[in-house]
C-alpha cells in the first residue's frame, strides 16, 4: 500500500480523536479544500477535495521530499537549524509535518485545514511544515495544534517555512489548544515576494504551561505586505511569550501587527512586536491592547520599531488596563450576574474581527472563542 493510500481518508481516524479535533474547528464535511492530520508521530489523513484537484497539493512533508528533489531548496532556508536547541532537535529527527503547495493562479475558495494532535502521554512531537503559495494564487489555511484532553504532559516542536510568491495571497489562521502541562515551541518564518500578501492569525484560548513563539516575515518584494493578528487568553498559571517580527526591505512594503490579550488566574504574558524598516518607502503599525483581571497575573507589552532608512514610517500603540467597574455594574442592571457580565465583556474584547477572515470562517472562529471564554 502506498503512503498516499495509507493516509487518504479522515474517516479512518478514531472517532475519539475526531471529536477532540472538532473542538478547534476541524470539519468533516465537504466545505474544506483539503484536510491534513498528523497524530503523535504519524500522518493519518491527507486528502484534497475533488473540486481542487490540479490546483492544490497536500501531503506529508517526507512524502513530498521523495516526490520533489527541489523541496530541499525550501527546507531550512528561512529557519536556521542552529537557531536554538529546539530547531536542532527537529533537524536531527522529526516525524513529518505538512507540505502544502497552491499551484500558480489557483484560487482556493474553501479553506484548507490541518490538525497536529498529541494523544500520547509525555510525547515530544517534532514536525517540519512547508507552505508554498505560487504566483497569483489565493488561499485560506486554518491549522489546529492541540492535545487530547486525556493527555497531561507533552511537548510540541514545530518548524514552519512559508513562501508567498508574486501576487499571491495567503491567509493563515492557527488555533492552539494545549493543556496545563504542555511546552510549545513553534519556529516560523515567511518570505514574501512582489505584491504578495501574508496574513497570520493566532488564537490561543486554553491553558498551557509554557509557550514561546516569535514568527518573522521577510517582506522582500515590491509592495509586499504582512499582517500579524493574535487573540491570547492566559490563565491557570500559563506562561505565554508571544511575539511577531517583520523586516521591511522591499520598496512599498508594509506590515501591521494587532493583538488582544487577557491575563488572569496567575498567568504570565509577554506580548512582543517588532517592525524593522530597511527601505525608504515602507510603512508599519503595531497595536497591542491587553487586560489584566487579577492581582496574581503579570502582563508586559514590548513594542519595538527599528528604522534604518530616511523616509520610513512606523507607528505603535500599546495599552494595558482593567475591565471597567462601570461596565460590569451596567450589565448587572440588565439582569446579568457579575460572572456573566465579565464573560460578556471579555468576549467583546476578544474581537475576532481583527483577523480579517471570510464571514463563514470568521463565525466559526468566533464560536470557538466564545466557547472558551464561557468555559472559564
Amino acid at each position: 500500500m502506498s503512503e498516499t493510500d495509507k493516509t487518504s481518508k479522515l474517516t479512518k481516524v478514531p472517532h475519539r480523536i475526531l471529536e477532540e479535533a472538532a473542538k478547534v474547528g476541524l470539519a468533516q464535511d465537504q466545505n474544506r479544500a483539503g484536510t491534513f492530520m498528523h497524530l503523535d508521530q504519524e500522518t493519518v489523513a491527507s486528502t484534497v477535495n475533488e473540486l481542487y484537484e490540479g490546483k492544490l497539493e497536500l501531503m506529508d512533508i517526507k512524502a513530498a521530499q521523495k516526490k520533489y528533489s527541489w523541496l530541499e531548496d525550501y527546507m531550512w532556508k528561512l529557519v536556521d537549524k542552529d537557531k536554538d536547541k529546539y530547531t536542532r532537535k527537529v533537524a536531527e529527527d522529526y516525524s513529518g509535518g505538512y507540505f502544502i503547495r497552491v499551484l500558480p493562479g489557483a484560487e482556493i475558495t474553501f479553506p484548507l485545514q490541518s490538525c497536529l494532535m498529541i494523544s500520547q502521554k509525555n510525547l515530544e512531537q517534532r514536525v517540519h511544515n512547508v507552505i508554498i503559495a505560487e504566483e497569483n494564487s489565493k488561499v485560506h489555511i486554518i491549522t489546529s495544534c492541540m492535545q487530547h484532553s486525556g493527555v497531561a504532559d507533552a511537548t510540541h516542536l514545530g518548524i514552519s517555512e512559508i513562501y508567498v510568491k508574486k501576487n499571491a495571497l495567503l491567509n493563515f489562521t492557527m488555533i492552539h489548544q494545549w493543556s496545563e502541562k504542555t511546552i510549545v515551541r513553534p519556529r516560523s518564518a515567511t518570505e514574501i515576494e512582489d505584491n504578495g500578501t501574508f496574513v497570520s492569525n493566532y488564537v490561543c484560548m486554553r491553558p498551557v504551561q509554557d509557550t514561546q513563539m516569535y514568527p518573522v516575515a521577510y517582506c522582500k518584494g515590491v509592495d509586499s505586505r504582512a499582517s500579524f493578528n493574535s487573540i491570547l487568553y492566559g490563565h491557570k498559571n500559563s506562561h505565554l511569550d508571544i511575539g511577531s517580527k517583520a523586516i521591511l526591505t522591499g520598496r512599498g512594503s508594509k506590515a501591521e501587527m494587532v493583538s488582544r490579550a487577557i491575563a488572569r488566574e496567575g498567568s504570565e504574558m509577554i506580548i512582543r512586536g517588532l517592525i524593522e524598516g530597511d527601505n525608504t518607502d515602507c510603512k508599519g503599525h503595531l497595536e497591542c491592547r491587553s487586560l489584566i483581571l487579577d492581582d496574581y497575573s503579570f502582563l508586559q507589552a514590548i513594542p519595538e520599531l527599528i528604522v534604518k532608512k530616511k523616509g520610513v514610517e512606523l507607528t505603535h500603540e500599546a495599552a494595558v488596563g482593567k475591565i471597567s467597574e462601570k461596565e460590569i455594574v451596567y450589565l448587572m442592571t440588565r439582569k446579568l450576574t457579575r460572572d456573566q457580565a465579565v464573560s460578556l465583556i471579555i468576549r467583546g474584547f476578544m474581537d475576532v474581527g481583527i483577523l480579517g477572515l471570510p464571514d463563514a470562517l470568521n463565525t466559526e472562529i468566533k464560536s470557538i472563542v466564545d466557547a472558551s471564554t464561557e468555559a472559564t
